[in-house]
């Protein structure tokens, strides 16, 4: 099985990915370790650290049960960066053109970011079908997707940016919806208190929302 094919099948079960923040490795891997546990797999390390590749290398390392990707990427430097630290998929906040092609020559699965319906049609006619919606509570929530999907009916999308336990549900009920990603699930205070089963049980939750949202 394929990278991209396991993500999408982890993501239809679970189709939650959680953000994680790194400052250091053991804190990284721990909190990685959480949400697998929590029946989590599919997660994304994000570069708004300067630790934050080493960690994505030793999260990949340490938790092989996760399928690891890199977000927050805004170059093909880093692009490059995470790819040779072990990245399995990369996430970017924007649509930037050498990132989509480096990932490409690279055969993995890329989410660029988009936020207006030209940004989609740009995305679409690069070739892309998967596409993160960022900031998505800011550039119109569930009612922006749906409309959305009625034009672009191949795509597939991930809400990021406002979504939570409290309107996850509303995302996971839109057919054009892959799945959520979300910092909800990596409370700050959680990991600073070294509470890493807070951080198993909000993963837990949310499997057990997103069950319910998708029957």
């Amino acid at each position: 099985m394929s990278v991209s094919d396991d993500l999408h099948k982890r993501l239809a079960s679970a189709p939650v990915v959680p953000l994680v923040v790194p400052d250091d490795p053991e804190t990284a891997i721990k909190t990685t370790q959480a949400l697998v546990a929590g029946g989590l797999t599919v997660i994304e390390v994000v570069l708004r650290t300067p630790e934050a590749v080493e960690c994505l290398s030793e999260v990949v390392s340490a938790v092989p049960d996760a399928i690891v990707g890199a977000g927050t990427v805004l170059s093909e430097r880093q692009a490059a960066e995470v790819v040779f630290a072990g990245a399995q998929f990369i996430i970017s906040p924007g649509l930037y053109a050498p990132v989509v092609e480096y990932a490409k020559s690279a055969r993995l699965p890329i989410f660029p970011g988009v936020a207006t319906a030209s940004e989609a049609q740009n995305a679409w006619n690069m070739g892309l079908r998967s596409l993160k919606f960022f900031p998505a509570s800011l550039a119109g929530g569930p009612a922006m997707l749906k409309a959305i999907g009625s034009v672009f009916k191949d795509v597939k999308f991930m809400p990021t940016g406002g979504v939570s336990a409290a309107n996850l549900s509303d995302y996971l009920a839109l057919p054009n919806v892959l799945a959520c990603g979300g910092s909800w699930l990596t409370p700050k205070s959680a990991i600073a208190e070294g509470n890493y089963q807070i951080i198993a049980d909000l993963a837990a939750e949310a499997v057990a929302i997103a069950s319910k949202a998708r029957g």
